[in-house]
């Protein structure tokens, strides 16, 4: 077995497996812009404390505001964020998207359930346009023109990418294995509306698991909303548990001054 990840380095993996096209390190915190396509991609990572939060939240907020865009952090929850949470709390950051960080091991993959025909879902290097339009169907926020942006965010890291098809051919249900360093982020999991409750969506995890142990992963990670009891249940069935938890924070619209 492999030995388990700290929350540091999971944090290095998150980034690595969805890297923003615009981005800048600056003294421990990174700056990560994708034209507002998905949170993660449009947030600041605290990589390390900041010797003085107010004056780096504050640099924060310049470099967010010249792209046009809210500044927003993505926050592991642990005792390294105790100083900027009080900070963000004093300037009343909301708090969204509470979210579970779930790791399994690789190694003999037993939690795969092999009753289900993994071995019938499409494994592929790049994300076909079927796989690009059901996914975007379920998560995307945006038109094409986003799309193309996630599209270029997926590509930037080496992934196996997994569509399975109902009785009819149609997709059903796709998946994400984005491949760092010997591990293997699990993301994009995604099922159309009429094809839920029917199997397909294991499917797809159990084809990834298998398609990575193929590729020498030897630990998995996953990232689940804490609002999604049924995909948690569906994780835990499938050997991961909770490993820790991150949130965003986001500053408040500031008013203006005058109507004018």
């Amino acid at each position: 077995m492999a030995q388990e990840m700290s929350l540091g380095l999971i944090e290095e993996l998150m980034d690595r497996a969805w890297p923003a096209p615009d981005r800048e390190d600056t003294s421990g915190w990174v700056m990560r812009a994708a034209g507002g396509v998905t949170q993660r991609a449009n947030s600041v990572w605290p990589r390390e404390q900041a010797d003085d939060h107010e004056s780096a939240v504050r640099a924060a907020t310049q470099w967010y505001r010249s792209r046009r865009l809210p500044l927003i952090f993505q926050i592991v929850d642990d005792e390294r964020s105790t100083g900027l949470n009080a900070v963000l709390d004093a300037q009343r950051f909301t708090r969204q998207s509470e979210t579970l960080i779930m790791v399994r091991p690789g190694g003999e993959l037993s939690g795969i359930r092999h009753g289900h025909p993994a071995a019938g879902v499409e494994i592929s290097d790049e994300p076909s346009e079927e796989w690009l339009r059901l996914w975007w169907s379920v998560d995307g926020r945006g038109g094409d023109a986003e799309l193309v942006i996630a599209r270029s965010i997926l590509s930037s890291c080496p992934s196996l990418y997994a569509l399975v098809r109902d009785d009819d051919g149609a997709p059903a249900a796709v998946g994400r294995l984005a491949l760092v360093e010997g591990r293997g982020g699990i993301y994009c999991m995604a099922t159309t509306a009429k094809h839920r409750r029917r199997g397909y969506g294991r499917q797809v995890l159990d084809a990834l698991f298998t398609a990575g142990s193929r590729r020498g992963v030897s630990e998995f990670w996953l990232l689940v909303m804490a609002s999604n009891t049924g995909a948690q249940a569906l994780y835990g069935g499938a050997g991961f548990a909770e490993h820790g938890r991150y949130l965003y924070r986001q500053a408040r619209p500031q008013r203006a001054l005058s109507g004018c």
